[in-house]
């Protein structure tokens, strides 16, 4: 599996803490919402599972899927962590933005397959990170967004 500056394993080398509550929150539940774009630039909103394996953050998708085709257009992605059932959100609302590039590379497919037995055949993409947001309540009085992008320390803004 490749290793990129921008992948997740960067990310989580640069914020370990927000990289651990992120996958814990995508981790809660299988399904999750990825927005894509369509050909005319409006937003296309489908569910999608995720995978972080490898150092990579992975989406893996049924063979000429709407969002695949999108994404081999336009790679630019946010992905929102499933909310769950009411409104408690524990771990917060979390958001990964990036580009979605397709793997082609045999080897890397195969691996991926025998990992996950996704149903064949499939599209796989791995993601390049361009920012990851979580938001959530403090103390019920604050909101908290704390903000990660490439090369930049989490900004974190509190309001109330």
């Amino acid at each position: 599996m490749t290793s990129q500056s921008n992948n997740w394993a960067a990310f989580s080398a640069a914020e370990p803490e927000l990289a651990r509550t992120v996958e814990d929150r995508f981790g809660k539940f299988t399904h999750h919402i990825l927005a894509t774009l369509r050909k005319d630039g409006s937003p296309r909103t489908s569910g999608l599972e995720v995978r972080f394996q490898h150092g990579e953050l992975w989406f893996g998708m049924m063979p000429d899927s709407l969002k695949a085709l999108d994404l081999r257009r336009d790679p630019r992605f946010s992905l929102q962590a499933n909310p769950g059932a009411g409104t408690h959100m524990a771990g917060g609302d979390v958001r990964i933005s990036g580009r979605a590039i397709e793997v082609e590379d045999p080897e890397t497919v195969a691996l991926y397959a025998g990992e996950v037995k996704p149903p064949e055949p499939f599209h796989l993409f791995r993601t390049e990170v361009t920012e990851v947001v979580r938001t959530y309540v403090e103390d019920e009085k604050y909101l908290v967004v704390e903000v990660w992008k490439p090369g930049d320390a989490v900004r974190t803004v509190k309001r109330t």
